[in-house]
C-alpha cells in the first residue's frame, strides 16, 4: 500500500532541526567527541589570531565568534543532522508505504581501517568490521527495499511476514519512481530499524494510525487533524 502525503506532512515528519535521536546519532562515541573538541580548539586559535590582526576594534563580534567556535563540540551534531534532514526535505513528494518483511539476514561490513606497525617493522592494516542486520521489505506491487542497521538484540523479534512501514520520497507527484526511503517502522513491536533516524517518530505513528489502521495508538492520538492527501494502491 502506498498513500501520498501532503507537503506539510513531509515537513512535519522530517524536521528541519535535529531531534533528540538525531542529535544522539551525530554525538557519536568518545572519538567523535574528541574530534569535535579538537576542531573547537583550532577554531578558537583561528579566531584569536584574526582578533589580533583586527586590533582592538570589533570586540563584540570577536566574542560571538569565540563562543560559536568554542562550542562547536556541542552544537556540531545539530548542524550535521540538520544538513542530512535537509537533503531529504528537498524532495517535493512523499508517501506512506506499508508492506511486509520478506527476509532478515546478517552481514559483516567494513566500517574502517587502522594502520599499525608490528614488531618486525612491517605495516599492518587492521580492518574494523561491524555485524549488521539487513531487513528486506516489499509489497504486492513488486517494490522491494533493504534497510540495514547495527546489530541490536531487540531486532530478534523481526520475522518475515510482519508489517513494515516507512516514508518514501520521490520527484514525481504520482510517486511512480521512489528515490529515497527512510528508516523502517514495525508497528506490532513499536520498533525502528535504520542507519539514521530520519523521522519524527510521534508524527509518523500518527500517520500509521490514520492510514495503517493500528488501533493501539488511537486512544493517545485521537483528535489530531489528518495529513493524508489521497490514497493510491
Amino acid at each position: 500500500m502506498l498513500v501520498p502525503l501532503t507537503r506539510d506532512a513531509l515537513e512535519q515528519i522530517i524536521p528541519p532541526i535535529a531531534t533528540g535521536s538525531q542529535y544522539s546519532f551525530y554525538w557519536g562515541k568518545w572519538r567523535d567527541l574528541l574530534q569535535r573538541l579538537f576542531i573547537s580548539l583550532i577554531a578558537l586559535v583561528v579566531t584569536w589570531l584574526l582578533g589580533k590582526l583586527a586590533g582592538s576594534g570589533g570586540e563584540t563580534i570577536k566574542l560571538i565568534f569565540d563562543i560559536i567556535a568554542g562550542l562547536y563540540w556541542l552544537w556540531g551534531p545539530v548542524l550535521w543532522a540538520s544538513i542530512r534532514n535537509g537533503k531529504y526535505r528537498r524532495y517535493p513528494y512523499c508517501g506512506f508505504w506499508q508492506g511486509q518483511v520478506l527476509d532478515v539476514f546478517i552481514t559483516e561490513e567494513l566500517v574502517g581501517e587502522e594502520q599499525t606497525v608490528n614488531k618486525w617493522g612491517e605495516l599492518v592494516v587492521i580492518e574494523n568490521r561491524e555485524r549488521r542486520i539487513n531487513v528486506e521489505v516489499g509489497d504486492e506491487e513488486g517494490f522491494t527495499a533493504i534497510t540495514a542497521a547495527p546489530i541490536n538484540r531487540l531486532y530478534r523479534v523481526i520475522k518475515p511476514g510482519q508489517i513494515a512501514e516507512m516514508l518514501i520520497l520521490s520527484k514525481t507527484p504520482e510517486l511512480s519512481r521512489i528515490d529515497k526511503i527512510t528508516d523502517v517502522y514495525f508497528p506490532q513491536h513499536n520498533l525502528w530499524v535504520g542507519e539514521y533516524p530520519y523521522l519524527r517518530r510521534d508524527i509518523f505513528q500518527q500517520v500509521s494510525e490514520e492510514v495503517g489502521g493500528h488501533s493501539r495508538y488511537r486512544s493517545s492520538k485521537r483528535g489530531k487533524p489528518p495529513i493524508v492527501r489521497r490514497r493510491r494502491g
